[in-house]
Parts: C-alpha cells; structure tokens; sequence
C-alpha cells in the first residue's frame, strides 16, 4: 500500500516485475508437486504389469516391449503434454479448473444454469464477468440452440454430474492401487510374506490415511513436494541407469514406427494392451482440476521441466530392463530397481503413494461440495482444515464412506490388475467428458468456429475413443466397479436435484401476493413485537408461503423482518464487497426487508459468528444510500421488491452513520445464543444454560448507535433506523419451514419412488437445513409445512 503522504504507488521495472512473476511462479511449481503430481508420478508402479498382463501374454518379446514403450511415450506426448498444458489450462474460470470450471462459463455465456432463484443482478458480479464478454458479439445458432432446449441443459447438468460420481470413484480406487502397487515390492525381496500379510499392512495404511484426514493436509503439506521430488529423481536416475546398463537401443523407440509394428504383430491383443497403457496418465485431470491452487504457468513449468522428463526416462529405463528379462513383468519396477536403493526407494515410494492417495480424496471433498453448490448433493458437514489456506476442507461424512468402500476394493480384489481396470475406465471417462465440455467452450466461450470446435473434439475422442474401448473390454475383470459407483452416486445426486427443483417450484408458485401484503397495512393485522425476525427461503423475489402460514396461525411477529435467501451463483468465489443484496419488500411502515446472501460454487460459509452484525449495518447502510437518493420519492413504489443494492459486509464503518461498540463479558453460556431482553427468551436461555453448562466463556456483546452526524437526516429515516436498533437489542429470531415434500396422488410409480422414498430418505439422514446454514438452535422457529409437488 502507497504511503498516505505521498500518494504515490512506488514503481518497480519490468525487470523486477518479471523476476518476481518468475520466482512466485517458481514457488508455485514446487508446491504443485505434493498436490497435482502425486497420482501421476507413481503410475510406472503398475503401467507395465497391467499392460502385459492378459492376452498379451503370448507376446512377451524385444519388439513387443519396445512398442509398449512407444505407445506409453506418445500417450504421455498427446494427452497431458499436449492437451492439458497447451489447451485445457487456457480455459479456467477465474483462476479455477475442471469439469464444473467448464460448465460454470458455459452456463454464464449461454444461460445454461438449471440453478434457482438467479437473478439479473448476479451478473454484475466481478467474477461473472471473466472471459470475453458476450454483449458485443452476437448469439451464435449453436448457443441460441442449446438455450432454447431445456432437455439438452439437463442433459448437460447430467453429463457433469456423471463425471463427478466418476471422479468420486477415483477416490475410491486410487489410494486401494496405489498403496497396495507400492507394496507389491515386499513380495520381491521378502518371499515368505504372504499375500494375507501383505493386505493386513495395506489396510493399516489406508485406515491411517484416512483416520488423518481430519488434521487437513495443510499439516503436512510441507513433507509432500519434498517427497515427490526425491521420488522423481530417484525413478529418473534409476531409468538412466536401466537405459545404459541394458538396451540403450530403447532410445529408437521414441519413433511411431514400433506403434505400428506392435499392432501388426499382437493384433486385437495389443489394442486390449491399451487399458493398461492409459494408466500411465491417471492423474493427469489433477493439472486441471486443482490450477485453482496454483496458476497455469506454474503447473506447466513444473510438468514440462521436472515431471515429463522424469517418467519418460523412467518408463524408457522398464523398457530396456524388461526387454532383457521378460520374466519380470509381473513386478517390473521393482525388479528393475537395483539391490543396494532398494529399500530406500521403496520407502518413498510408499510415501509417495499415500501422497496421490491424498491429493485425488482432497478432490473428491472439493468435488462434493461443488455438487452441493449446484443443488446436487444432500447437506453435509464442511470442515475447514486449514486458517491459512482457503479451500482446504474435510468432509466427515464422505470421508469414512470412501474408507469403507476403499478398504471394499482392496480387501475384495487383492490384485492391482483388476483394481487397475477399473480405475483406467474413470480416469478415461473423466477424460472424455472433459474433452466433450473443452469443445463447447470453444465455440460459446471463446467464440470460436464450430469447425475448430469439431476438429479438437474429433481427434482427440478418435483417440481418447480407443483407449476407452480398450478399457472397456475389462469390464468383467474389475472393470464394472466405476459403472456400479457411478450409478449409485448419480441416483442420489439427480434425485435430490430432482426434488429439490420440485420444492423449490412449489414455493414459486405458492407465494404470498404483495396485494395481499398491502392490504393489511403496516401492522398486517397482528401484533408486532420487538425483535428482528430472519425468514429463510429459497426464494429470490416475493414472500414465502411460510411466512403467512405463520402469521395466520400465530397473532403476532417481530417488529423488523427480514427474508434472507442463501444461493450459490456460476462463479468459483463471490468477494465479501459483493456477497449481500439488500432491498426493501414493503413500504418502509412495514419494516420489512430482504436480504440475498450470494456463495460461489467453490466457497465455503464460515461459521464466523457475525451474520446478524453485517446483516444489520448492511439494512442501515441501504436506509441510509435510499434516503440520499434524490429520486427516492418518485422511485418508492417501484422499490417495494424489485431494487436491490449490493452492500459489502466488510465495509468500514467510519462513514457509516452507526457506532459499534463492543463489550466482553465471561459468562457460563453457549456463546451461540443471542442476547435478549425478552423475559421469554431469557428463562429459555437460562433452561438451556442448565441443561447444556459449557463452562466459563467470553461472549461478545455488539451494540449499535447513531453517530452524531446523523442529526441531519430526516425524521423518517431516524426514526426507521432507531427501530431497526431497537429490534437487534430486543433479540433475534429465525423462521425457517420444517418441509415434508410428498408427491401427489396423481404422480407416476417413477416420480412416486424418486420423491417419497429416495428424496424423503436423503432428507432424513443428511444434515437439516439449520444446522447447515449454522443458526443457533436456541433462536430457531420451526414452522411446518406439507409439499405436495
């Protein structure tokens, strides 16, 4: 920040700019060794027993080896090298990457969102802005197509949803291939331990793995680079020694030509062959799927300078020892390690397994959550692991899910080929989606021709279409597992979408009228009580049907109220500056209010505590920016609920026009029940203090007041800005509907099963809708209400 006396921001050459570019790029590159690489790096464990293994058997020779080779060198050549770094990390959303960064700029670029409750004003958001804009050119017939088919944007969200459930299977198999391929090495060395012992010890690691998920990777985030780069140089000198010791001829087969000649020779066998050469570039959707963590030029650098060379030289290195001793495929690599590195290099290799185990279960988390953002994950509970780092989380839930079904696969298989079959299939699948959404992109995003478009999805499905029909003819040797987790994760996600679009449909259409609203005046009939009262809904505009189930039921409301609606936009983040929308819903007799709180797919809530604080300086802050409109008077009947102004919740108060003052106080209280002067609300506190006594706290008492600047402000605005501090001191209480959502009498035997026994059973065993969005339950009003949808 530029000193205050001079006002002028210090200049720094180009020359120092770039070499601070270069050395935060640099230091970027290292770190993405721990998080992107690790899956990648430890392929040469099981790429050449999985591709030889099989019908390939009856081809154990020089040129079948060596055309191996080829194949392996130019899939690392084509699809990482080639498709991820040049193409794939151009097309991030806003920094972040992956399949959901893909579908989020289609859906801002050609309103392909199946999201509810969007509005107008989320595409003022900054973030909503990034890429080019799509104002000035005009709406191409591909775009005007896709936007006119609702069943093609369900396809859509459909396809996504199947990559992510294939993603949440590579959580599943990768740590049960990993651990178990990096063990494999006992084995060689060690020939009385069993394959029993050896699966006890790899089901020890995964628990570990697992039951350490909670401290966060963050706490030893700082061993994980250092480990794959000893792992990379050691598999690197290794290959070298290998090259040099037994074939150096190895080198010519960099050529094509053995790809042709290994195809003439093994025939169908050899194209089999190529579901276990694709498990060389396992790993490689991390590059895309974590550059929110790092920047595309970092992950280029590192893959083009470090990672690249070092498996070409090291699958080069399997080459030339298999080719002189055929006899030990089945456990290549640690047969071709000579005997005086063994157990070192086996130490990091099993230390660099746990690695990528850790980095493809941090995806999943961050997988599940964006599904969660969507609309298409049930409620579950998001733990931040890391203070420092944003993004890092840990989901209890999934977590001992994946372990369970992890454990399934080893315990199950036992054998890296079968498992191997099974992961090359998700990888692949992820692969091709990711190519199918890179192509749409092209042309809607980028704004390019449809001719281009076809010519990138065509050779690289041709391709990618190979070995995936390779892999495909695994299916009944483990290749089934990815399809069966697959469906089952699909089912949950789509039916909860489903029914939660029917929910939210309902409300929409069961809102309460402002006519009815104006009707019956400021008072609206009843009693209106000190306090502030937060009706949450899902619903964007309008008044919810809960609120007037409540106040025909009971005579009497709070004095302030306030409908808030919390949504996930089509961006990765939303600033703070920019998360609340606060507008008026009646004429401001009524004193009520509505309040938008916007999260990006990729954000996390955080249970900071201060909701009601920002909330109330935000509503002061938009009574405030209305009064000083000097059309106001003539704009105030078309404010009722249509203007909004967005209002940051981390706004300095020193123009604002009220005062906080804080007070801590110890007490013997849960320090998330609020503060009351209400004599009901404070025998209820007193009730829960003695029944739930969590020992002597510090609670933090927040009071609001007028500065004395606001004396020249009408008496109207005073005296609605007084209410609004007199309602927080009253208290404040939250309104939320206690759903049950059936379907109707005249619902099909399909939609029957999907919302009363698959909706309703998700909505029971997955966290309630309070508990998510962090309300006190002490301050909670349940009001119940029966969806017939």
């Amino acid at each position: 920040m530029a000193p205050a006396e001079s006002g002028v921001s210090p200049r720094r050459n180009p020359s120092q700019l770039s070499w601070m570019n270069l050395s935060s790029n640099l230091i970027l590159a290292y770190q993405s060794f721990g998080v992107v690489y690790g899956d990648l790096s430890t392929s040469p464990l099981y790429v050449f027993p999985s591709t030889f293994i099989g019908k390939l058997h009856k081809h154990h020779n020089e040129d079948a080896v060596f055309g191996a080779f080829s194949l392996i060198f130019w899939t690392l050549t084509l699809i990482p090298l080639l498709k991820y770094l040049l193409v794939l990390l151009s097309a991030d959303d806003n920094g972040e990457g992956g399949t959901f960064a893909l579908y989020s700029l289609l859906c801002r670029h050609a309103k392909l969102s199946l999201l509810p409750n969007q509005q107008a004003a989320d595409e003022e958001l900054s973030a909503y802005k990034f890429g080019p804009s799509t104002d000035t050119v005009t709406s191409s017939p591909f775009r005007t197509f896709l936007e006119k088919h609702k069943r093609l944007r369900t396809a859509l969200l459909l396809v996504v949803l199947f990559g992510a459930a294939m993603v949440i299977g590579d959580g599943v198999l990768t740590p049960a291939l990993s651990v178990l391929s990096s063990l494999s090495g006992l084995q060689a060395t060690e020939k009385n331990v069993t394959d029993g012992e050896l699966l006890v010890l790899a089901c020890v690691i995964l628990v570990g793995l697992f039951a350490l998920q909670h401290c966060g990777t963050h706490r030893v985030a700082f061993m994980f680079a250092p480990i794959v780069i000893i792992w990379l140089i050691s598999i690197f000198f290794i290959g070298l020694y290998n090259i040099i010791r037994w074939n150096p001829k190895i080198i010519h087969a960099v050529s094509p030509l053995y790809i042709i000649k290994f195809f003439r020779v093994t025939g169908q066998d050899g194209w089999i062959s190529l579901g276990g050469v694709l498990l060389s570039v396992t790993g490689t959707e991390a590059m895309f799927a974590n550059l929110g963590h790092f920047t595309s030029v970092s992950i280029r650098v590192a893959f083009a300078v470090v990672v690249y060379p070092c498996l070409v030289v090291q699958y080069m290195g399997q080459a030339a020892f298999l080719s002189k001793n055929l006899g030990s495929i089945p456990n290549s690599f640690y047969d071709s390690v000579p005997d005086p590195v063994f157990w070192p290099v086996f130490v990091i290799a099993t230390l660099a397994a746990i690695v990528g185990s850790q980095a493809v279960i941090t995806t999943t988390f961050s997988i599940i959550k964006q599904c969660h953002a969507l609309g298409c994950f049930p409620r579950i509970k998001v733990v931040h692991t890391s203070k420092h780092i944003y993004g890092q989380i840990y989901i209890p839930e999934i977590n001992w899910i994946l372990m369970i079904l992890t454990l399934a696969m080893a315990i199950g298989f036992r054998d890296t080929t079968l498992i191997g079959n099974a992961y090359g299939i998700a990888c692949m699948v992820v692969m091709f989606i990711t190519t199918f959404f890179m192509a749409l992109v092209i042309v809607v995003v980028w704004q390019k021709s449809c001719f281009l478009a076809a010519l990138f999805l065509g050779t690289l499905w041709i391709i990618e279409g190979v070995y995936l029909s390779a892999a495909l003819m695994k299916v009944t040797e483990g290749g089934w597992v990815p399809f069966v987790l697959t469906f089952i994760f699909m089912i949950a996600m789509y039916v909860w979408h489903y029914g939660t679009r029917r929910k939210y449909s309902f409300d929409l259409h069961n809102k309460v009228s402002l006519k009815w609203l104006l009707g019956l005046g400021p008072s609206l009939g009843i009693v209106r009580i000190p306090g502030i009262g937060l009706v949450y809904s899902e619903l964007a505009t309008g008044v919810p049907a809960i609120f007037s189930h409540f106040v025909t039921n009971l005579p009497a409301f709070h004095k302030v109220v306030v409908f808030v609606c919390v949504k996930s936009v089509p961006v990765p983040h939303v600033s703070p500056e920019e998360r609340f929308l606060i507008g008026r819903v009646c004429p401001k007799p009524y004193r009520m209010y509505r309040c938008i709180v916007r999260y990006g797919y990729k954000d996390i809530q955080r249970e900071d505590g201060d909701f009601e604080n920002q909330l109330v300086q935000s509503i002061a802050e938009f009574i405030q920016m209305e009064a000083s409109d000097l059309q106001s008077s003539a704009s105030e009947s078309q404010s009722n609920d249509g203007r909004m102004a967005v209002l940051s919740s981390q706004k300095s108060l020193s123009n604002s026009i009220l005062t906080v003052s804080e007070v801590e106080e110890i007490d013997y209280a849960d320090p998330t029940i609020q503060s009351s002067k209400s004599m009901t609300l404070q025998s209820l506190r007193s009730v829960y203090e003695d029944e739930y006594p969590q020992g002597q706290v510090r609670r933090r008492h927040v009071r609001f007041q007028l500065t004395a600047s606001s004396g020249g402000m009408g008496s109207s605005v005073r005296e609605e800005l007084m209410d609004l501090i007199r309602a927080k001191e009253a208290g404040v209480a939250y309104i939320m509907g206690h759903s049950y959502v059936k379907s109707r009498k005249s619902s099909s035997w399909l939609k029957k099963m999907a919302i009363d026994i698959g909706y309703s059973f998700l909505r029971k065993n997955c966290r309630g809708p309070a508990v998510a969005l962090n309300i006190p339950h002490i301050s909670l009003i349940e009001v119940g209400m029966i969806y017939y949808v």
